[in-house]
């Protein structure tokens, strides 16, 4: 008879060295953090690579598992850093794997001689189950870390695909992104800070106004927390790893979720370590919980009504007249407790640092400081703190690292760039509507597969017309796709513009007559990313429209398959799962900055646009000189109730990536 199968790993974020000592402290299995570039959490304080040797040395002797995350876009200059970073990690630091989103890391790991696991990220936007079996067979692929979208069900209909060698890693706890993994880009087009090269600031948390409403956080979710649920997932083997999301937290929200997850695993059936983990996890000091949509049958919008999103533990609101505010605590207060006072875009707020304790119930007068007082009524967080247990035992730990490590030479890696395919023919133009329209004005034509309808397609000449397959796959949505596209196959049809590299997966391996082309979602911006697309089948790109315009000019004298590039339409600043409560669909709505936006449901995805278009078409004539060979219109139809402001929409084209 076989053995048990073994426990999920419990995997701990950590964003700087106390966290790092607390998840030791907490019994982590692992831990997963990042260096100080090419992590997905730039704003967190992460690691020199000295620092993270030490680290890891004390965590392999306690036996805990390090992961380094490297999964952020690139571009071609970052490249050769990044596999100069490959090389000393596996020279000096050995962790055990890194975790990756950019194509351009299948081929980094390889040419660096990296021997260590390699994760694909939520980032990478792996969400369907055929997509499992072809990341396993075609690249280096040891985890991956299913979207935080997935039901249960839809996590079991991954796990019964998985293939054997492939492991699985479920997020249980922390933060919730409104967009899609992988498929936001909100931050970017209205600052040019991306959140896929980890610099989010996370414009969806904004209030925001429509109409003469009153202005919400529409789009700010609570945390995610399966607490109790968590159990179901034991039932599943190829879940191997619970992941909690927190990289920017302090050691004491560490510390909290490890332990109560320690218990809901080991203890799954005792109602006393049940409690005892909701304790911990009331007191974590993140946002408010909800279980999302992991309950198919009893889901919980993870956008709440009343908009109350913050993060931290509510301690009261603030009481008294001006100049004499004070806070009577729900809970006592321990020296060095940090405090936050209201939301960060609201007047007043402010962060505090106590010198003293203070008891539940206690009066906590608010000290005066430069600026706007907060007003009567705003509401105070705990956010950070450090019991006396804690920093005993970080400081044991610390008292154990390694202290004579020197510093870690350069490394001497050279990439080697794919040779360049040399142009890719006469220019092209397509324009992309949502339902099949022929082609005409001399444009090639595509059209949406997101609500995949096959009598739509009736009578379209499959030589006139591209397919677009739709920007995220769920498990629940595969067998739908892939009927229309065997339905397409049969009739001739033979392009495609692909959204996930994985998309490869609905098609058949080796077909010859295929003309797959990976579309803007894919998120290709360097040379290694276009030469993994085309060892994965992809005859061309259209590559992301993000980069700034130093990046997408220089990028085809580098491809080894043809490129194309968006140049005008409405680009979305992210496509959801989450439909809006409280907005409706086709109109307007407003933040404080007077940015403007809407959202239109297509198939199952929330499609958040701007109020402006994208548009290059002005840079045409430079990017036909570069050698892009393919421009694309996307053509999405407005609302009547929406009307575009006239203003430039360039996308990060005039900036630069930090």
């Amino acid at each position: 008879m076989g053995g048990a199968s073994p426990k999920p790993l419990i995997l701990a974020p950590a964003g700087g060295r106390e966290s790092f000592l607390a998840a030791i402290a907490a019994g982590a299995d692992g831990i997963y953090c990042g260096l100080k570039s090419f992590s997905a959490r730039m704003e967190a304080r992460n690691f020199s690579l000295e620092e993270l040797r030490d680290l890891t040395a004390l965590a392999r002797g306690e036996g805990v598992r390090v992961f380094v995350t490297l999964n952020t876009l690139l571009g071609d200059a970052e490249l050769e850093p990044v596999g100069r970073l490959l090389e000393r990690l596996h020279r000096f630091v050995r962790p055990d794997g890194v975790i990756v989103q950019d194509l351009a890391l299948a081929a980094l790991v390889r040419q660096a001689g990296f021997p260590g696991e390699v994760h694909w990220s939520t980032l990478a936007n792996v969400s369907f189950p055929a997509a499992l079996g072809f990341l396993a067979r075609r690249l280096p692929a040891d985890a991956v870390v299913l979207p935080r979208e997935l039901t249960v069900e839809e996590i079991r209909r991954a796990a019964a695909a998985c293939p054997p060698g492939l492991r699985l890693e479920v997020f249980v706890h922390g933060a919730l992104c409104y967009g899609v993994s992988g498929r936001c880009y909100w931050s970017s087009f209205l600052g040019g800070k991306s959140g896929l090269r980890g610099r989010c600031v996370q414009p969806c948390r904004r209030v925001y106004r429509q109409g003469a409403g009153e202005g919400a956080r529409h789009f700010s979710c609570l945390d995610l927390e399966l607490e109790v649920l968590a159990k179901v997932l034991l039932t599943i083997p190829q879940v191997a790893a619970w992941k909690i999301e927190g990289r920017k937290k302090g050691p004491h929200y560490v510390h909290a979720t490890v332990s109560a997850y320690r218990l809901l695993r080991d203890h799954a059936g005792d109602r006393s370590a049940q409690r005892e983990a909701r304790r911990l996890l009331a007191l974590a000091l993140g946002r408010p919980g909800s279980h999302g949509f992991f309950l198919p049958q009893r889901p919980e919008h993870p956008v709440p009504a009343d908009g109350r999103t913050g993060s931290g533990f509510f301690l009261g609101r603030l009481k008294g007249a001006p100049g004499r505010l004070y806070l009577n605590p729900r809970i006592a207060l321990l020296p060095g407790d940090h405090l936050r006072v209201g939301f960060e875009d609201t007047p007043g707020h402010r962060l505090e640092q106590l010198g003293r304790g203070l008891p539940a119930g206690g009066r906590l007068a608010l000290p005066r400081a430069p600026g706007p007082e907060p007003e009567r009524g705003t509401p105070v967080f705990l956010i950070d703190r450090r019991e006396e247990g804690l920093k005993k035992a970080i400081a044991a730990l610390a008292g154990r690292l390694p202290r004579e490590g020197g510093s870690i030479p350069p490394a001497t890696f050279r990439v080697r760039l794919p040779r360049a395919a040399g142009g890719g023919g006469p220019a092209r133009e397509e324009i992309v509507h949502r339902r099949p329209q022929p082609a005409s004005g001399g444009k090639d034509a595509g059209a949406w597969l997101d609500e995949p309808d096959a009598a739509a397609w009736e009578g379209v000449d499959p030589a006139r017309v591209r397919p677009w397959l739709p920007p995220a796959l769920f498990p629940s949505e595969e067998e739908r796709l892939r009927e229309v596209l065997q339905g397409l196959l049969a009739r001739g049809f033979r392009e495609f513009v692909l959204n996930a590299p994985w998309q490869a997966a609905l098609f058949p391996e080796g077909e010859r007559r295929l003309s797959l082309w990976a579309g803007p979602f894919c998120n290709l911006a360097n040379a290694l990313s276009l030469e993994v697309a085309a060892e994965l089948g992809f005859c061309g790109a259209i590559v992301s429209p993000e980069p700034p315009a130093d990046v997408l000019l220089s990028l085809p004298r580098r491809s080894p398959i043809p490129l194309g590039i968006v140049v005008w339409g409405l680009w979305p600043l992210c496509v959801s799962r989450i439909p809006p409560l409280s907005l409706a669909a086709g109109r307007p709505f407003r933040s404080p900055k007077g940015e403007e936006a809407w959202f239109q449901q297509r198939g199952g995805l929330t499609w958040v646009y701007p109020g402006w278009r994208l548009d290059l078409r002005e840079e045409k004539e430079r990017l036909g000189r570069a050698g892009y060979c393919r421009f694309v219109e996307l053509a999405d139809p407005v609302p009547a109730g929406v009307r575009l402001k006239a203003r430039p929409g360039r996308f990060n084209w005039d900036g630069s990536w930090p």
